[in-house]
């Protein structure tokens, strides 16, 4: 497949003539790396209070999420366009509502916003094979394992799928799948389920879906922007890859966005690939426009994020089963622990980068609590930190939105 179109350097959008009569337009929205926000998040990736929900200071939560797809494809929909909704995976691991509900809470609200495909993400795997399991087979979408090898776990091989075709508008659309291949040792997948070459499984993937009569492909990828940008040079064939894992915003108007949208990366022998993310955390929705000729040749690749902000009016039907499922957990939530004078960083841009103000004050309390052992020297390590905590009153649930993985503090001689 090849990317034809005429780019302005630095432009966001490429620059084309109208399309042909026969050429078929392709609406793709995604989200990526949600991370159990299922409430609103804050400026800090946080739960949202309701002081700053009241006033207009929270970003998405699986109820504003619902509304912005539900909006953004009734009306697509209602003008005759074709439209597809895929996550790039990661829903598992970041919030009480994964801890209480290991998935469950996850899978509602995917089945209720009505999702075409997802890939699995590695931390789907955080709680081994049976809650994937139970996702798996609970979810009204397709889960594509691609480069997962689960054949010799028997609860997840009866579900294995390496892709989807998707009927859209009287025209098939193949998407293929991959997770990244340290998953093993990034999560706990356990000893029946190990990560093969994601290059190689999408090639053979691409092979497979042409022979089935598909010429419009899509790679749904959990890698990360570096491991997308070698898979687009190095896998022909790809019209597009809708990504995550790095939790890299694209965007064409959101100010601080690491890439353009959709970042023209170069492909095999001379062709262009789009490549788009939309950051993580349930703040932000991706749409991706491909115009395809007749051919299955992508003409155009253009489109944007969406900041899920106040603007966005959550879904009442949602924001009432949300409390619903957060009633068991609100009195743990709410506990106070402390105080600090001001914002603890703990982003993922600082904290995976340099020394941040999160790592040392975890450092410093997990040295706290083995003082009396002899221990000299703590290790935390940078992916481990999921939020930074505003100043003021901390809760239980500021600390396990900061530290949502069941880790067992370990000491060495």
């Amino acid at each position: 497949m090849m990317l034809r179109s005429t780019l302005l350097a630095g432009a966001a959008f490429a620059v084309l003539a109208a399309p042909a009569a026969d050429a078929f337009t392709l609406h793709v929205l995604h989200i990526n790396d949600f991370h159990s926000r299922i409430e609103s998040v804050n400026g800090f990736d946080s739960t949202c209070s309701a002081e700053d929900e009241v006033a207009g200071e929270c970003f998405g939560g699986a109820a504003r999420v619902h509304a912005a797809i539900t909006a953004k494809r009734a009306e697509l929909e209602a003008a005759g366009e074709n439209v597809i909704v895929l996550d790039a995976g990661d829903q598992f691991q970041g919030s009480l509502f994964f801890t209480a509900y290991s998935g469950a809470a996850e899978l509602e609200m995917m089945n209720g916003i009505g999702f075409d495909a997802m890939v699995v993400g590695n931390h789907e795997f955080d709680l081994g094979p049976e809650p994937l399991q139970q996702f798996v087979a609970g979810a009204e979408f397709p889960v594509i394992f691609g480069n997962t090898d689960v054949t010799g776990d028997n609860m997840l091989a009866p579900l294995d799928r390496d892709s989807v075709i998707l009927e859209v508008g009287g025209e098939k659309i193949g998407i293929l799948g991959v997770v990244a291949e340290d998953t093993a040792e990034t999560s706990s997948p356990g000893p029946s389920v190990s990560f093969g070459s994601a290059a190689e499984t999408l090639a053979k993937g691409v092979l497979d879906l042409e022979a089935e009569g598909v010429n419009k492909i899509i790679a749904l990828t959990h890698v990360g922007v570096p491991a997308d940008l070698r898979l687009a040079a190095e896998v022909p064939g790809l019209d597009a890859i809708v990504g995550g894992h790095s939790h890299t915003l694209f965007s064409n108007s959101i100010e601080g966005a690491a890439q353009p949208y959709p970042l023209q990366a170069p492909g095999p022998d001379g062709t262009t690939v789009p490549i788009v993310q939309a950051g993580a955390y349930s703040k932000y929705l991706g749409h991706l426009v491909l115009t395809f000729d007749e051919g299955g040749i992508v003409t155009a690749a253009e489109g944007d994020t969406m900041l899920l902000d106040a603007s966005v009016v959550p879904d009442e039907a949602i924001l009432a089963r949300i409390g619903e499922m957060g009633a068991p957990i609100a009195e743990l939530r709410a506990r106070v622990v402390g105080e600090i004078a001001g914002d603890v960083d703990g982003s993922r841009e600082t904290c995976r980068t340099v020394e941040c103000p999160m790592g040392n004050l975890v450092a410093e309390a997990m040295l706290d609590r083995v003082k009396g052992q002899g221990v000299s020297i703590i290790i935390q390590n940078g992916g481990g930190l999921r939020a930074s905590i505003a100043g003021g009153t901390v809760t239980m649930g500021d600390v396990l939105t900061v530290l949502p993985f069941q880790n067992t503090l370990s000491t060495f001689n």
